[in-house]
């Protein structure tokens, strides 16, 4: 009994005695620890400042100070993340460590880099094709509210442009590789996979990558490929506890240029010069006297001698915008997600604006595995788009800016609105909501279904197929209203008269579009690698059809301004509606094969067969292939050259193909059927008293319409080099686009009563070379990188239908597209000696322009235009960028700039509006002969204004600090919840140097919404 009781004993204490261990092990397991240490770099052994060290699992967080050093209390099962920009990112197990020194190496090079590419992913040490990517993270350094104005400077090769900076409307064309065609010349975009996507108001916050396929790699995307192809990819979630991303800023934007105008005495004195030159007998001072140009001088006189400054009275110093997205990143390996929902608010710059645009946008990418060999995808974007205006458009009441008159108010000095030049357009009210209000909602879904599928027991193969459905609706509302201006009699009372302008009644117009668009596509990849011999193989089919829907609805004579609404306009013969709809399919089938021996030796064929709806002989084959030779894999290279790290040679040839056809900037759509159309306001009756519309053939048919075809050559090369801080690309590109459609219009006489439908015959030839060298480094706690790109691309057109017999320099043929006939200005006439010395136009007078007598036969004629080399689009294009940090502070800067293009400015002015100031300061008087500009002008009165000549033709050459962004990481180590805060301010189109300095050297006329320059401060914090 006594040894049972001890065997009892033993137990209970061996028991307690293990409960106890266990429960010291479970506590010690979960103690807080702190953890000490010092992070630095493998590559000159210096510390790491603002290295993220988070305890895995948990959003508790800390950042390396300026010496490297960092404190962190985890628990001792903690397992910690090491992770900074450009570097490995290490886990380390604390355990018992109380002290853990990390040593960081560089992140994948260069050539281990993974870029996006048509249906697929290829490491950049394998491409063979002219490809050029950026991260989105660099994109996010703009606060343009307009993706598409971010990019430019940053991609060589791509060329970018913005012809108006409205809210809503301020969107760059983007040209890869200049113009290849007399057609449209945008580019293919792709995002996610997904053809046919906008790019211009996605959030950069949501952007992983930024691809541009330039030249015969494109050819896997055949059908529109023809001028280069964009593609997008955007985040995705990654394995981790969830990472909650909130980004908001708030900017003030002004105008990059405010043209300067005269003032009223300096307009009132042109108006008598011009009243002199017509009448000199008269004397100087027809129009206004000495006292009035006077009282416009001092101010006396603010009611009956206004000096007013239209853009002044217009303008704002500064206008808002703001932009918030807060964004949640995590998952498990089983199933990752990525969640954003943005906002942004952008304000335009007049008093009492009824211009803004907003937009309200929401994404999901969830990535689930729904076996070990089935992955499942599910996307779902949506956006909401708010334009708001009034109803005269902006091209109006810039127009009347520009005319302006000095000498007549804005506001009277009692406040109320002052008068019009004509159509009642005073552009202190026309640009309010006192005309009524336009307001454009566009509703977007996006989604995409995507099924990955790893095939069991065949290592390499793999499916992947796509569903997407897109859906778009249109709600359009102008309601125009009558609006009122005040004009003054002069009477000694200062009593206006208040007078309606622009409608007698209010009338509505509603426009509504309901379309969509469904793709399909799904392909198979097999990789095979058997020694040093790699092979891919890829080949797929893609569908893609559409439906657009539109309907119209217009009444007119409301009884008030109080009801908006249809049913509130008269039921009368004014009442107006309409509708159609069209729809698009395509049908492709695309292969692509990849050769490597290692990474010396590289081959890439591709080809697409596509079927379109805009032909009648519907398919079309489009092949490529490109080939690499990495030299520097060589013995005899790198026994021999340690200067290079890497030298790879690049050549390609293909052709991709161009459904998007334009005539008349028109796609021409079924131009192969015989198409019939109603004519308006017309039908037949019969006897029975029923009106039958009458139809009518509305073009020749062309059954032989087919694609554009380009060819497209390149050559390049990749190096790095100097111990792998510096590379090099470089690129030349020769692209002949053939089966341009356009009409024989110029060798087919007028008077044939003939009108031919446009046939496959032109031909442009675009060249060029671009390049880009980086250089990369470190030294102690300061990083930076340097990076210079630049693209040069000429085109000249090799054969459209050219007008018979006109002289060889008349000819389009030879020079770039767009490139217009002009008399050559060489000069002014000071003086009738002048004037007497050399061939001039018909009633030609000292201080008008000088036309050169090109052919040299005493006569200025039509025979004296010469067609001109430069056209608006810039033959080349650059950018200088660079990025550094030190310690917890980083800094970026983009320098851009284009050389090449050349504006036609030609102000409307005298009797009809003002004059640029510079024009006025500079002009031919009787006592300032030796001028640079002619003599005061009235409207297109005088030949050098009626007839296109080189005088009013401006380089658009520029240079712009495009964009720099300033920011500093907050150190969050006492903070709790927050992993990192960043304070950031960054601005657009800061500052430009031009050579005109008239109006912004993107814009073509000073009758355009101003491009606009942004200052903006923001705040990042992640939990």
């Amino acid at each position: 009994m006594k040894n049972e009781f001890r065997k009892s004993e033993r137990k209970i204490w061996s028991t307690l005695l293990l409960l106890f261990l266990f429960l010291t092990s479970f506590s010690m397991l979960n103690a807080q620890v702190t953890v000490t240490g010092t992070v630095t770099s493998e590559e000159d052994e210096t510390p790491v400042p603002g290295v993220n060290i988070i305890e895995k699992g948990t959003s508790n967080g800390v950042i390396t100070n300026a010496d490297g050093n960092f404190s962190i209390a985890v628990s001792a099962d903690a397992v910690l993340q090491f992770s900074f920009v450009g570097m490995v990112t290490q886990e380390i197990t604390v355990g018992v460590q109380t002290i853990i020194d990390v040593v960081l190496s560089s992140g994948t090079t260069a050539l281990d880099e993974i870029v996006v590419i048509g249906y697929g992913t290829a490491s950049k040490a394998t491409l063979t094709g002219a490809v050029a990517s950026v991260r989105g993270d660099e994109l996010k350094q703009s606060p343009s509210t307009n993706f598409s104005n971010t990019l430019v400077g940053r991609v060589p090769g791509l060329f970018a442009y913005n012809r108006s900076g409205e809210p809503g409307y301020d969107g760059a064309t983007l040209r890869i590789r200049g113009a290849n065609t007399l057609g449209n010349n945008n580019p293919l975009v792709v995002v996610d996979g997904i053809p046919n996507r906008s790019l211009e108001r996605l959030d950069p916050a949501v952007i992983e990558s930024f691809t541009v396929l330039k030249d015969a790699s494109a050819a896997i995307y055949g059908t529109q490929a023809a001028n280069g192809v964009i593609l997008i990819t955007t985040k995705r979630g990654k394995v981790g506890k969830p990472t909650v991303t909130i980004d908001m800023n708030v900017g003030a934007q002004q105008p990059t240029v405010i043209p300067e105008m005269a003032d009223a005495a300096t307009y009132s004195t042109m108006l008598n010069e011009i009243a002199y030159y017509n009448d000199q007998g008269s004397g100087m001072n027809q129009v206004y006297s000495a006292a009035d140009i006077q009282a416009y001088a001092d101010g006396s006189d603010p009611w009956g001698h206004p000096n007013t400054d239209w853009f002044d009275e217009v303008f704002k110093p500064w206008s808002l915008q703001h932009y918030e997205n807060i964004s949640v990143r995590g998952g498990s390996e089983n199933m990752k997600y990525f969640l954003s929902f943005g906002n942004k608010y952008q304000d335009a710059i007049y008093y009492n604006s009824a211009t803004y645009y907003s937009q309200q946008d929401f994404r999901t990418n969830i990535d689930g595995k729904v076996s070990d060999y089935i992955d499942l995808s599910f996307d779902v974007s949506a956006r909401s788009e708010n334009r708001h205006f009034p109803t005269v458009s902006q091209w109006d009441s810039f127009r009347m800016l520009m005319r302006g008159k000095p000498n007549m108010p804005g506001y009277w000095p009692n406040g109320d609105p002052g008068p019009d030049i004509e159509y009642g357009h005073n552009p202190v009210v026309t640009t309010t909501d006192a005309t009524g209000y336009n307001e454009d909602k566009n509703y977007y879904l996006q989604t995409n279904l995507r099924l990955n599928v790893t095939i069991p027991g065949v290592k390499g193969l793999a499916i992947q197929a796509n569903v997407s459905y897109d859906k778009h609706f249109r709600y359009q509302k102008v309601f125009e209203t009558p609006w009122y201006l005040y004009t003054w009699d002069g009477n000694p009372e200062h009593i206006t008269e208040k007078g309606k302008r622009g409608l007698d009644a209010p009338q509505l117009t509603q426009r509504a579009a309901d379309d969509y668009k469904l793709t399909y596509n799904a392909y198979v990849t097999y990789d095979l690698t058997a020694n040093n011999h790699g092979f891919k193989i890829m080949v797929g089919t893609e569908n893609q059809q559409g439906l657009d829907n539109w309907m119209y609805a217009f009444r007119k004579n409301y009884i008030a301004n109080d009801i908006d609404q249809l049913f509130a306009g008269a039921s009368d013969q004014f009442m107006v509606n309409d509708g159609s709809a069209s729809n698009f399919a395509r049908r492709s089938y695309f292969g692509r094969f990849n050769y490597s021996y290692g990474t010396k030796y590289l081959a890439e064929v591709v080809m697409r067969y596509d079927g379109s709806y805009m032909f009648d002989d519907a398919w079309g084959f489009f092949p490529g292939i490109s080939l690499g030779w990495r030299i520097s894999d060589e013995s005899f290279w790198a026994d021999n050259i340690s200067f290079f790290q890497d030298f790879k040679l690049r050549g390609s040839w293909g052709q991709t193909g161009n459904d998007r056809i334009f005539y008349d900037n028109q796609l021409q759509e079924y131009k192969y059927l015989t198409l019939y159309g109603f004519v308006d306001n017309r039908s037949y009756v019969f006897d029975v008293g029923e009106d039958n519309k009458l139809l009518y053939e509305q073009a020749i048919p062309n059954p032989d319409v087919t694609w554009e075809v380009a060819n497209q050559f390149n050559v390049g090369l990749t190096t790095t080099f100097l111990n792998s801080h510096m590379t090099f690309e470089a690129d030349y590109f020769h692209n002949l686009r053939t089966n341009i459609l356009w009409r024989r219009n110029a060798s087919v006489p007028v008077s044939t009563g003939l009108s031919l439908p446009p046939e496959n015959i032109g031909e442009v030839l675009n060249q060029g070379f671009e390049f880009v060298v980086t250089w990369r480094a470190t030294s102690g706690s300061f990083r930076y990188d340097i990076s210079l790109n630049g693209s040069y691309a000429r085109n000249e057109i090799l054969f459209w239908d050219e007008t018979p017999g006109i002289p060889e320099y008349q000819q389009s043929t030879g020079s770039p597209m767009g490139a217009e006939l002009y008399y050559e200005s060489i000069g002014i006439f000071e003086t009738q000696a002048d004037l007497d010395a050399y061939p001039h136009w018909a009633g030609a007078q000292p201080g008008d322009v000088i036309f050169e007598d090109v052919n040299g036969d005493g006569v200025i004629d039509g025979l004296d235009r010469v067609r001109q080399e430069k056209s608006g689009l810039p033959f080349f294009t650059g950018g200088l960028s660079t990025s550094m940090s030190w310690k917890n502070f980083d800094l970026s800067i983009l320098l851009q700039g284009t050389t090449g293009a050349v504006a036609y400015i030609s102000p409307e002015s005298g009797e009809i509006g003002n004059y640029y100031e510079y024009y006025a300061a500079s002009r031919w008087t009787p006592t300032n002969p030796s001028s640079e500009f002619p003599r005061s002008w009235n409207r297109d009165n005088e030949y050098w204004r009626s007839q296109d000549n080189t005088f009013w033709m401006q380089p658009t050459d520029y240079l712009r600090l495009k964009n720099v962004e300033f920011g500093y990481n907050i150190p969050m180590t006492s903070v709790k919840g927050i992993a990192a805060l960043r304070v950031y301010a960054n601005g657009l189109n800061l500052l430009t140097w031009d050579k005109v300095g008239l109006i912004d050297p993107e814009l073509t006329s000073g009758q355009a919404y101003p491009l606009q320059r942004i200052v903006n401060l923001g705040l990042t914090v992640t939990f």
